[in-house]
């Protein structure tokens, strides 16, 4: 489930919290200010995938170090980079990249992507088991007993989440972050989704979305 993800970024303001974000979908993290040292850096911690920058200090852009990291890893690469054009689009992908996030970006997608390409790399299950609840996120099914779950969007996105993190205790934060995209909003939202997804697993079966009072919740059997 864990990824290693290397961020090379050379403003502050939008690797750190990247990196945290990151960090709390549960992968470990190394940022980077610029490709200086890039070759040991991929040889030390071997990414599985790579979120790189394009404009970067020290000589060397991201499109070389696209190059670079082809000749000595299989590492995935998502670009991550003001340039728009599609001529910038092309160099990326003909340099490795695998997908591309244009700035300003939103952190839940870029997320996303990560967690798509993980998939494809076949490091993320796209159907997770607890107990006796299966949870398709490809198929967007979730089945409980026997049971398909009648879930809204959002509360499928949750229990996807949930999923992807069993056994671990999430924060409100950490939800409001990952499954809706932002971190400052009335933490209720997550209660209420929280509360109605619930009811609908607990209708074909025992209790699963525990609460730890004053930490957040954890999908357990």
């Amino acid at each position: 489930m864990v990824a290693r993800v290397l961020v090379v970024e050379d403003e502050d303001a939008i690797r750190d919290p990247l990196s945290a974000a990151l960090r709390a979908a549960g992968h470990e993290v190394r940022g980077c200010a610029d490709g200086t040292g890039f070759e040991a850096v991929v040889d030390a911690f071997r990414p599985d995938v790579a979120l790189l920058d394009v404009h970067l200090p020290g000589g060397r852009d991201g499109f070389a170090l696209a190059r670079a990291l082809g000749m000595r890893s299989d590492c995935a690469v998502l670009m991550v980079t003001a340039r728009d054009a599609v001529a910038d689009r092309l160099t990326g992908f003909a340099a490795g990249a695998d997908d591309y996030v244009v700035k300003p970006f939103a952190t839940v997608e870029v997320l996303a992507r990560v967690a798509a390409i993980l998939r494809r790399l076949g490091r993320i299950p796209a159907t997770v088991q607890v107990g006796d609840l299966v949870v398709d996120e490809d198929a967007r099914v979730a089945v409980r007993a026997g049971s398909t779950l009648d879930l809204t969007a959002t509360e499928f996105k949750l229990l996807v989440y949930l999923s992807l993190h069993r056994g671990r205790v999430l924060s409100k934060t950490q939800l409001l972050t990952q499954v809706w995209g932002y971190d400052e909003y009335d933490p209720n939202l997550v209660e209420v989704h929280v509360s109605a997804l619930r009811r609908k697993i607990e209708q074909h079966g025992p209790r699963l979305i525990h609460t730890a009072r004053g930490l957040g919740y954890v999908l357990r059997p």
